[in-house]
């Protein structure tokens, strides 16, 4: 069995979205890649993605929020 831990507790993602009063929607219309709603969810609940999808979701919030963050500002892993 793969020993890599997948759920990693709730992101720093998930709390600047509800500091900045975002919704999924937000980052998903904002983006000019193909994300999907899940992809935000499971970014913000801790599951584990790809360094791909983590780029693109980064991509997203800096867009939707006019600032620019770096990945460490975004996810513990």
């Amino acid at each position: 069995m793969d020993d890599v831990e997948r759920d990693l507790g709730e992101q720093p993602l998930a709390r600047l979205m509800a500091e900045k009063g975002l919704k999924s929607h937000d980052l998903v219309a904002a983006s000019t890649e193909q994300i999907t709603h899940k992809m935000v969810q499971r970014g913000c609940k801790g599951r584990r993605l790809t360094r791909n999808v983590q780029g693109k979701l980064l991509r997203a919030f800096d867009k939707a929020t006019g600032e620019v963050h770096k990945l460490a500002d975004l996810f513990t892993y």
